[in-house]
């Protein structure tokens, strides 16, 4: 079933890509322009309809995501890829109609720059919110900043570039909180130790290939050297955030996240069932359970896995939001944490 499922939607991928495909080939190619007729008007309308109907709904169809907002951003897009897809002297007589597309994308650019400049105006009432929320800052800042701003992506990206760039340079005098509610997730594997690695490799291949590529090609020294700062600087952010950050218990919830890359807020009336059996957690997980494990050297599994009585949603990088049915979970101290989850749920 799950097969049938996937050719299903890899099949409206190759749709997607069939009918962009043609319609290049019919205008940038001998042979497509030797098959066009004299009056061209009737082809350039059907490869608009192509363009602007038919590739945005192959599109959620293979994305899964049907939304209005999605809906129109495509069928604008279609209209500005019609500028470069069709010659302007078959265009020409439907010109005008493609500035629409440019016109929306510009409308819906213009929208998010105004709520971009409505966070920045609120980031000082966000910060001083912040510093009174006794919650962790990866889970207190992105709370704050939804009271005051739309949950939109792209200030979910902002919110996650915020954070990042917050542990990589601002975090280093914090500690991390001690106490029966926390339990961390890292102490007992080689995360750190690998994140360092990672570190150092970069470091030493952008010496290199930069060294290396300055004289052969500047830009892409230049653009490759960003791209390797950038990781680092993530890199180094994850391990703080990581380390900054336990699994947190309180009366009605609980705080858990893995550095920069995912984060989650599970109540404990969202839990229906904590598996412990150790052949279940020797299992692959199934494709709906989140995994809070610290990467190791070697293979390692779950201490536990909280089946949740409805999917909750998590926060992965960049901000990107998905639901999942289970959470598998390892800490650095299992039966303390497994006493303590039975502990909440019993109440």
């Amino acid at each position: 079933m799950v097969l049938k499922k996937n050719f299903i939607r890899h099949g409206w991928l190759a749709l997607l890509l069939l009918v962009l495909g043609s319609n290049i080939a019919l205008y940038h190619t001998t042979f497509g322009v030797n098959i066009l007729p004299e009056n061209t008007n009737g082809v350039v309308i059907g490869s608009m309809f192509d363009l602007v109907l038919v590739s945005p709904i192959l599109l959620i169809a293979w994305l899964r995501k049907w939304n209005w907002k999605l809906f129109i951003v495509t069928m604008a897009s279609g209209l500005i890829l019609v500028r470069f897809f069709i010659p302007m002297e078959f265009l020409a007589p439907f010109e005008a109609v493609t500035w629409i597309g440019f016109a929306i994308e510009g409308f819906l650019i213009s929208l998010e720059i105004l709520l971009i400049a409505t966070l920045f105006k609120y980031l000082p009432g966000i910060i001083h919110s912040v510093k009174k929320n006794p919650l962790p800052v990866i889970f207190s800042f992105t709370d704050a900043v939804h009271e005051k701003v739309n949950d939109v992506p792209i200030i979910r990206v902002i919110c996650s570039e915020i954070l990042m760039f917050y542990y990589a340079f601002a975090s280093w005098r914090k500690k991390p909180t001690v106490n029966n509610h926390n339990f961390t997730l890292h102490q007992k594997s080689s995360l750190v130790a690998l994140q360092l690695m990672l570190v150092h490799a970069i470091i030493f291949e952008t010496i290199g290939i930069h060294w290396w590529l300055h004289d052969k090609s500047l830009i892409l020294s230049a653009v490759l050297l960003i791209l390797n700062i950038y990781s680092v600087i993530l890199l180094v952010a994850d391990i703080q955030a990581v380390r900054l950050n336990p699994l947190r218990v309180t009366g009605k919830r609980m705080y858990i996240s893995l550095g920069l890359m995912k984060r989650m807020k599970i109540s404990w009336s969202d839990i229906e069932e904590v598996i412990e059996e150790p052949k279940i957690l020797q299992k692959k997980p199934p494709k709906d359970t989140i995994e809070f494990i610290a990467r190791d050297f070697e293979q390692v599994q779950p201490d536990v896995i909280l089946k949740l009585k409805y999917p909750v949603e998590a926060t992965l990088i960049m901000g990107i939001k998905k639901k999942y049915n289970q959470v598998a979970i390892r800490v650095d101290d299992p039966e303390k944490f497994k006493s303590v989850v039975k502990e909440k749920l019993s109440k």
